[in-house]
């Protein structure tokens, strides 16, 4: 089956008001789905460019933004979703911190023309996220979001470092990873996309990138922004010599888009130079010592 992917790479920006917000995402998605994207990916904490809606002080506090966020879940959500029903698009979110169980846990909606089909939360936490900021790992729960070209699993930023999301997500039918991302400097950069591409060498599957760039000086969280987007593949017969499918400038704002076919992927797991992802399936994986539960979700 073959999909048109679209990977943003995404500039934090500072909006006057909920309606510019709404205007800005509107002509993202619209810009994607004019040109026949199927899915859409935006990046890792996209969605605290709405920080630039709280007072100045709200603004300055690390920990108290990230609660006083909760008040735009919902009609964030609601918007989304709106816009996947518009234009017949599956919609990858900003990541949002949400607030659950007393606990900030970094998630990545997944809206469809169907509506809210669900999330993922991210499991692997940095050392500013964990040390700094307050924000906790989810539950060891990972989704396989089932598309009718195919099923995409989610792995946020440092979740595409390990291998063991990746290939349990592969292990249930996903063909494709997105790996939604927020780096500041050319080194983070860099991991995020040199997981990316041992996670598609490991597994023989497509893994999408999405980035944020620019400044935001009115959240210290995510005041500073360097990325780009990325596809990649294994390296292996009827793919890229090197599994770079496409990458996109650095710190240019826009969407990447890329035509996938999911048949090459059965090809090379099926007769491919190696058998990475059958051989892989002798490792067994663990997340601090407890299992991970994997669900289906149709979208």
């Amino acid at each position: 089956m073959n999909v048109k992917i679209a990977a943003a790479t995404y500039p934090m920006t500072r909006h006057r008001n909920w309606a510019d917000w709404m205007t800005h995402i509107e002509a993202w998605v619209a810009d994607a789905a004019r040109r026949q994207a199927q899915l859409l990916l935006f990046p890792e904490y996209g969605a605290m460019e709405l920080t630039g809606l709280l007072s100045e002080a709200e603004q300055q506090d690390l920990q108290q933004q990230l609660y006083l966020l909760q008040q735009f879940k919902d009609p964030f959500l609601e918007v989304l979703v709106q816009l996947a029903r518009t234009w017949n698009v599956i919609i990858v979110a900003p990541s949002f911190p949400v607030l659950e169980a007393e606990k900030i846990l970094n998630r990545a909606y997944v809206v469809s023309p169907k509506g809210l089909v669900g999330w993922q939360d991210k499991f692997f936490m940095t050392r500013f996220e964990n040390e700094s900021w307050g924000i906790h790992a989810g539950a060891p729960e990972l989704k396989v979001f089932e598309a009718d070209w195919g099923a995409f699993g989610i792995q946020i930023c440092y979740d595409v470092e390990f291998p063991i999301g990746a290939a349990l997500l592969c292990k249930h039918g996903a063909g494709l990873i997105v790996a939604p991302s927020c780096t500041e400097t050319i080194r983070g950069a860099t991991r995020v996309h040199v997981g990316a591409r041992a996670r598609a060498l490991e597994n023989q599957c497509f893994v999408a990138v999405s980035q944020t760039v620019g400044n935001a000086p009115w959240s210290p969280a995510v005041d500073v922004n360097y990325g780009y987007a990325g596809f990649y593949s294994t390296p292996d017969q009827g793919l890229p010599e090197e599994g770079i499918i496409a990458n996109s400038a650095a710190q240019k704002e826009g969407w990447l888009l890329q035509d996938l076919d999911f048949s090459l992927n059965a090809s090379v797991r099926e007769d491919g130079h190696v058998f990475n992802y059958k051989d892989q399936q002798d490792i067994g994986y663990l997340l601090r010592g407890n299992a991970v539960r994997v669900v289906r979700v149709p979208v």
